[in-house]
C-alpha cells in the first residue's frame, strides 16, 4: 500500500485547518501558503473531503472551510478513505482463487488489511493535532 500525495497533503491540510480555525473559517489560499501545497491541488482534495462530509465550505467575504464535526470524531481512516479509497495492502479477490490462495488470503492478507484499517481508525484528527502542538512546544522550549 502506498498513500499518495493526495492522502498525505489532505491530512496536513486538515491538521492546518484545525489549528487555524479557532477564529472561524480557513481559506485554501492560507493553507496553501502555510503548507506549500498548490492551491489548485488543495481544491481537488477539499472537493473530495466535502463530498465525504468531513468539511463544510462557505462562500463570501468570511468564507473558507471548517470541519463538519469535532476533530475527535474524525479518524485518519475516514480521511484516507475519502481521498484514497480503501486502504488495502493486498487487494484480495477470491473469485478465481485455488484452495491454497484462499487460505493465504484469509490467514495473512486479510488480517494485515484489517490491522492497517484498525490502526488508521484508532487515530483521530484531534490526537494528531495534540501531538503536533506538543512537539511544537518542545521545540520552542529547547531553543
Amino acid at each position: 500500500m502506498k498513500i499518495s500525495t493526495k492522502g498525505r497533503y489532505g491530512i496536513r491540510a486538515l491538521i492546518d485547518l484545525v489549528i487555524n480555525s479557532e477564529c472561524g473559517s480557513v481559506t485554501l489560499k492560507a493553507i496553501s501558503e502555510r503548507q506549500e501545497i498548490s492551491e489548485r491541488y488543495l481544491e481537488q482534495i477539499f472537493s473530495l473531503l466535502r463530498k465525504a462530509g468531513l468539511i463544510i465550505g462557505r462562500k463570501g467575504a468570511q468564507g473558507g472551510y471548517t470541519l463538519s464535526k469535532n476533530p475527535n470524531e474524525i479518524t485518519i481512516g475516514e480521511i484516507l478513505r475519502a481521498l484514497e479509497g480503501e486502504s488495502l495492502l493486498i487487494d484480495i479477490n477470491d473469485d478465481n482463487s485455488n484452495d491454497m490462495e484462499r487460505f493465504v488470503n484469509k490467514v495473512i492478507w486479510s488480517e494485515i488489511n484489517k490491522k492497517i484499517n484498525d490502526y488508521f481508525e484508532s487515530i483521530t484528527l484531534e490526537y494528531i493535532v495534540e501531538e503536533y502542538r506538543k512537539e511544537k512546544e518542545e521545540i520552542i522550549y529547547y531553543i
